[in-house]
């Protein structure tokens, strides 16, 4: 989210908007108190100081030409501050909420946690405008909704760095410098954090059965947060488990030189709010295998390669990745024209994905917001 605002803020500002960032400032946090109460006190801040703070604020403003614009929809606590200025609420994805609702059996929540996500929903729901980004996130947020909006757009992320191909050999040979892993003679990835969603122990599982049958030493790279003792004990019972490296810390660089060195980007996630690592393998030229279903479908388009959702069941997981491991192994056998075609599609497909495109549609849409109050 502080990535995501900050290209916000730097794109309107040059675009020739005044831009003012308002966000909760630790005061209570500060106060020497046990680590324990540290939690309590930055709710403090957020929901009792801030509001308070934005509430003097407000006289300075005035709705003919200040919108105000919440970056998530998890700010819907303070929604009902500006309710009746001018305003825009982003939302990326719904999954906190649908799990409160017991609708994701993956993820359960707790009774204080689905309180929590209950009041952020009294705020969202306040709102008259609103931006997602995918038909997914939108389709979500029009279920919570009580009412139809006022507006409802969907804006595709736009990549916030560049990612291009690079000669597949050449980032081989550099990865595996600095990594001190041998990938020249390729490798497979994933590139995700230990979010329950991401679902990493499903990549691990694919990988193991693709490896069984098609007896390969090829690596896989697994990039992201270490991973938990729950992972780890998985991984280590695979028959797999010493060519597969999880590797975190690493810089910009050395990601978009995994994506272009890396034979197949697998990413079965569970679900998502849009999916940047599908249009960042595509960019990089790469190719995809990911999850039949939204978002995932949205943004892999029809360069994608890809698979069912995995079950919950835990019998039902083998079946399962062996029938992806026939899918990575027919990536992994394209011959190269095919290779070629498959990565110059999801080149074009990964086009659309560009931050000053869905900055200028951002901020159409924001001056079309203000029209009302500039009559």
């Amino acid at each position: 989210m502080p990535r995501f605002a900050a290209m916000l803020s730097e794109g309107m500002r040059q675009r020739g908007h005044e831009v003012e960032v308002l966000a909760p400032k630790p005061f209570f946090f500060r106060l020497p108190t046990p680590q324990k109460f540290k939690k309590w006190l930055g709710y403090l801040d957020q929901y009792m100081m801030f509001p308070l703070r934005v509430k003097r604020l407000l006289s300075s403003y005035t709705a003919k030409n200040t919108l105000f614009v919440f970056t998530d929809h998890a700010l819907g606590p303070w929604v009902p501050l500006v309710a009746n200025f001018p305003h825009v609420i982003h939302c990326h994805d719904f999954l906190a909420q649908r799990s409160a609702l017991d609708e994701v059996v993956e993820n359960r929540t707790t009774a204080t946690g689905k309180r929590y996500q209950a009041y952020i929903r009294r705020g969202f729901r306040q709102g008259k405008h609103f931006i997602s980004v995918s038909q997914k996130t939108r389709e979500d947020l029009h279920r919570f909704l009580k009412a139809t909006p006022a507006s409802s757009d969907v804006v595709y992320n736009g990549l916030n760095q560049s990612f291009k191909p690079v000669n597949p050999t050449e980032a081989r040979i550099l990865l595996s410098q600095q990594l001190n892993i041998d990938l020249t003679g390729g490798f497979m990835l994933h590139v995700g954090g230990n979010q329950w969603y991401k679902n990493r122990r499903g990549v691990i599982l694919i990988y193991d059965a693709w490896k069984k049958k098609a007896a390969s030493n090829i690596p896989l790279l697994m990039i992201g947060r270490k991973p938990g003792a729950s992972l780890c004990s998985t991984a280590n019972q695979l028959e797999s488990k010493e060519t597969i490296h999880w590797v975190s810390g690493v810089s910009d660089d050395q990601v978009k030189l995994a994506y272009a060195g890396a034979l197949a980007f697998i990413f079965p996630s569970l679900a998502e709010g849009f999916g940047w690592p599908i249009a960042e393998a595509m960019a990089s030229g790469c190719p995809v295998i990911t999850t039949n279903e939204a978002p995932m479908t949205e943004v892999a388009g029809e360069a994608g390669f890809m698979i069912p959702k995995a079950p919950y069941q835990p019998e039902a997981l083998e079946e399962w990745a062996l029938n992806a491991a026939k899918i990575v192994d027919q990536v992994v056998h394209l011959t190269p024209p095919q290779r070629k075609a498959v990565v110059d599609k999801g080149i074009e497909n990964a086009s659309q994905f560009d931050t000053d495109r869905a900055l200028d549609r951002i901020e159409s849409i924001y001056l079309e917001i203000l029209k009302p109050a500039n009559k």
